[in-house]
């Protein structure tokens, strides 16, 4: 099962209590997934559509406890795959239909259809815990999450702008940023840091799918942290060897063209203990000397050897 799936099947054992949370819900699935006809007769009949089962399944419980409609699940096989399936539930009778119309604010006095089934001022999504139960509807219909040992991201996509400007507009009520673009005739909202998709997560009372995230984040982290040390520990001991090979090949050359006379006393000293002990760090080098040395007196007289070299070349 991916991590979106486990979200969905977290998400869909979680009905408010609230019958305005549910109404909510119930609206955002609808506005997401849904729509709306009108027959010769000017009866109304709501159809929701989706390929996810898990969140038919939740909107038959929804319509039931919110409304008291009993609603039939049907699975036909995708048109565009063999593999994945299309779930419809369909509210036929006109009655009921007006009924979840009205209480999602979706139609007006008139009879007619509010805001192209995008919610934007709908009263029912006032109270902070509507905006949740918006959210997590949204998501149930029409979202995704990636599975975070492998990127973070996080998207609900949606047939037109005014409905992805909505989903960023309710993020910004719990401070999450969003952004939007457009793919292949949808506007997509999405969230890239880890961050922003535990918040989401939070929002909308996904627990277990956010601690599981949080752990991996912990373990990702520490990766990061403990390749960076290893890589700089191996440009340390690169940048160390090549010093030490390019000290060596001075020294080398000074003895066979001068002899290591040439060189003052103190540097005979630390050229003779470069030589023998290539593999050794500055600090190591200046405890071998009689007397000790320190990192910085030693690293003065190297750099004095390799002066004289260059003189010698030049």
């Amino acid at each position: 099962m991916s991590f979106s799936q486990e979200v969905k099947e977290e998400l869909a054992t979680h009905i408010s209590s609230a019958m305005h949370c549910k109404i909510a819900e119930t609206a955002a699935i609808l506005s997401m997934c849904g729509s709306v006809a009108i027959d010769e007769n000017g009866k109304y009949s709501v159809r929701f559509r989706t390929e996810t089962k898990v969140t038919a399944d939740k909107l038959k419980q929804l319509l039931w406890k919110t409304f008291r409609i009993e609603t039939e699940i049907v699975s036909r096989n995708n048109a565009y795959s063999k593999s994945q399936k299309t779930y419809t539930i369909t509210i036929k009778e006109h009655d009921e239909a007006l009924k979840v119309l009205q209480a999602t604010k979706l139609i007006n006095s008139y009879g007619d259809i509010e805001e192209n089934l995008s919610i934007t001022n709908n009263v029912i999504i006032m109270k902070d815990c509507c905006k949740r139960a918006f959210i997590r509807g949204a998501f149930m219909a029409a979202g995704s999450i990636n599975d975070p040992q492998k990127s973070y991201h996080f998207e609900i996509k949606c047939s037109s702008n005014k409905k992805s400007e909505q989903i960023i507009n309710l993020l910004k009520n719990f401070n999450i940023e969003a952004k939007t673009v457009a793919r292949k005739g949808h506007f997509v909202v999405y969230i890239k840091e880890g961050e922003g998709i535990i918040n989401v997560l939070n929002v909308m009372e996904a627990h277990v799918a956010l601690m599981k995230m949080e752990n991996i984040r912990i373990l990702k982290d520490m990766s990061n942290y403990y390749n960076r040390q290893v890589n700089c520990e191996t440009a340390n001991i690169k940048k160390t060897v090549s010093t030490s090979i390019r000290q060596i090949d001075d020294i080398n050359m000074i003895i066979e063209k001068k002899g290591l006379s040439y060189l003052p006393e103190k540097l005979q000293d630390i050229a003779t203990v470069r030589v023998e002990n290539p593999d050794a760090s500055l600090q190591e080098l200046g405890e071998m000397l009689d007397p000790p040395l320190g990192k910085s007196g030693v690293n003065h007289r190297l750099r004095k050897i390799c002066r004289i070299a260059d003189e010698l070349r030049d």
